[in-house]
């Protein structure tokens, strides 16, 4: 249920456009969000991008979640900038970028990403310049954004190439979620929609969840949900939290790890879905 390249008259994937279409627009951008707060939003791209790293990946997080950077927490850093000092303090991103376990490097949102709408044209280009040659165009940027629907969550939402709606069982959680799969389908941001099912007590309570979803977009939405997978309630994950060390590195045998494993494997085993401008060129836009 993932976005493929169309096929030509001959049969074959037009492969050699999508490439160079990736080329052009630099790294792979992925925000992940949720419907409501608590359901692990956080904890699911802190976990992740650690993994893909692990994996051999170029990895970024941007702390989006403003005003409650929570990815920094889990991974027990505190940077000391933010994008704020980039745009005000003539900061360059390398020096705001904390590094975190497996090479990651993390970038506080702080309060920048609202500062962007005051800024000349030619800031904005000197900011997008920096953008496009701090990240490798093979690198992943993992944009973790406030829970909710909000303008910021949709800015960033809309930026991404692909999105990552992070759900529970709970009924509150699915509700919340189909909001925002609603909201995305109406300005059509997306054409597809990944969902990942995190505490689900078993594979049957993941399926059902996804199945609650699956049934109101497809009946009244035209996005299609395409599931990368389910994390189920384990006791690792609290541990990690309180220590502030994902668990990912504290346990990589723990059930979360290894569908955590399972979710980086098929994000990357998929093609990419090329988009018509880069993250970042769209994000500027967005934000003016």
């Amino acid at each position: 249920m993932r976005l493929w390249p169309s096929r030509t008259s001959q049969g074959c994937y037009h492969e050699n456009v999508i490439k160079n279409e990736s080329a052009l627009l630099g790294p792979r951008a992925i925000a992940v969000a949720s419907g409501k707060g608590g359901v692990g939003k956080t904890s699911i791209a802190v976990n992740l991008a650690i993994c893909l790293a692990k994996m051999g990946n170029r990895v970024t997080i941007f702390d989006a979640d403003l005003g409650l950077a929570n990815a920094e927490v889990l991974l027990g850093i505190v940077p000391p900038y933010s994008l704020f000092e980039v745009l005000y303090k003539d900061m360059t991103l390398e020096e705001v970028a904390v590094q975190g376990p497996y090479g990651v490097r993390v970038i506080s949102g702080g309060s920048g990403f609202l500062e962007l709408a005051n800024l000349d044209w030619s800031r904005r280009r000197q900011l997008l310049k920096m953008f496009n040659q701090f990240v490798d165009k093979d690198e992943i940027v993992l944009i973790d954004t406030s829970a909710g629907i909000n303008k910021n969550v949709l800015g960033f939402v809309a930026a991404a190439e692909e999105v990552i709606i992070v759900v529970t069982p709970d009924p509150t959680s699915l509700t919340d979620a189909y909001a925002l799969i609603k909201i995305m389908a109406n300005f059509k941001l997306h054409a597809v929609v990944n969902v990942v099912v995190n505490r689900a007590a078993d594979r049957n309570e993941a399926m059902c969840a996804l199945g609650r979803i699956s049934t109101a977009t497809g009946r009244f939405l035209e996005i299609k949900i395409s599931f990368l997978g389910w994390v189920p309630e384990d006791k690792e994950v609290l541990r990690a939290v309180r220590s502030q060390r994902p668990y990912y590195i504290s346990n990589q045998h723990a059930p979360a790890s290894r569908s955590i494993t399972r979710i980086a494997e098929f994000l990357v085993g998929g093609n990419r879905i090329a988009s018509g401008e880069g993250f970042w060129t769209k994000l500027m836009g967005l934000f003016s």
